[in-house]
């Protein structure tokens, strides 16, 4: 999500003359699905070079899936203070919600089955632009 997140930032910029602050939120203590997750997931780094409190806050993620890792990050941005408002957008969104989670901003609805995996990619780290649909046993 945060490749697109500078995305919109820049684009905002572009056409508002308004700077959009962009962090970086790790999720993985937050997540209620941990004993589930491989004994290798390491906490990753969060960058929130602003205070979250009083502002709107846009989460922002590339496929939104079971609701999850929306919802751990909703409790993570929580836990650095009361936002005014908090949005979410998302490129995808595949369905197959376990929570009630929805997307304020969706970029492109895409069902998919639950034998199957959305792969977004992005020029900033893959090099290349797209959103692919896998089977599960597939090694891309």
């Amino acid at each position: 999500g945060v490749p697109l997140a500078k995305r919109l930032a820049a684009h905002i910029a572009a056409i508002e003359g308004i700077n959009v602050p962009v962090g970086t939120l790790d999720t993985t203590s937050y997540r209620d699905d941990l004993s589930e997750q491989s004994a290798a997931t390491k906490a990753g780094r969060s960058d929130i070079p602003f205070t979250v409190r009083g502002k709107t806050i846009v989460m922002v993620d590339d496929v939104v899936h079971t609701g999850r890792t929306a919802r751990a990050a909703m409790d993570a941005i929580i836990d650095l203070g009361r936002p005014a408002r908090l949005q979410f957008a998302a490129l995808i969104d595949r369905g197959h919600r376990e929570l009630p989670i929805r997307p304020d901003y969706v970029g492109k609805n895409l069902p998919t089955s639950h034998e199957e995996l959305v792969a977004v990619r992005v020029a900033e780290i893959d090099g290349v632009e797209c959103v692919a649909i896998l089977d599960k046993g597939s090694k891309e």
